[in-house]
């Protein structure tokens, strides 16, 4: 009698002919998706509805925020741009935030959108988390590489983007 390797070792689930894994493997980024989108959208309006954030000074405002970071920052000259107008740049994060979230959760420009919360994170990292120590309690930097993989892969499933995408498929298939 002979054995042979056993190439079957899981069944298909799911149409397409693919099996679970294969499914899983193709859906795997929309958990990151959801989450960065989320929370990004959550930051950005949080920030937004925080009357004492969007202030020169005070008690938790981006001015006091940002003088207190200002010394033990990696890049003390980005904090000093941020200080000559700190409410007008609180109002940029918090849009950031917001503009990344939503075309991140809807998957319009997905890299786009993904490279933007890349910059926002690592801004952030550079900046207000950078004296974290030990570096990973500072949450920026995870961020930052959450951003990584949807840089690189988008939004192909489930998106805007992949809805565009094939409605322009369709379209050149018609006129060839």
């Amino acid at each position: 009698m002979t054995h042979g390797m056993r190439t079957d070792t899981h069944s298909p689930h799911f149409g397409n002919g693919g099996g679970w894994r294969d499914n899983a493997t193709r859906y795997a980024l929309l958990p990151l998706r959801i989450f960065l989108g989320v929370t990004f959208i959550y930051a950005g309006l949080d920030k937004l509805t925080d009357s004492a954030f969007m202030k020169d000074s005070g008690a938790g405002s981006i001015g006091d925020m940002m003088r207190a970071v200002r010394d033990s920052s990696a890049i003390p000259a980005l904090v000093d741009l941020s200080l000559k107008s700190p409410v007008g740049f609180g109002y940029a994060i918090a849009f950031g935030e917001l503009a990344v979230g939503i075309g991140t959760l809807l998957g319009l420009l997905a890299r786009l959108a993904a490279l933007g919360g890349a910059l926002i994170s690592l801004s952030l990292w550079l900046t207000v988390s950078w004296a974290s120590d030990p570096y990973y309690y500072g949450n920026d930097l995870a961020y930052l590489m959450a951003w990584t993989p949807l840089i690189l892969a988008g939004a192909p499933l489930l998106s805007l983007d992949a809805a565009l995408r094939s409605r322009r498929r369709q379209r050149s298939g018609r006129y060839q």
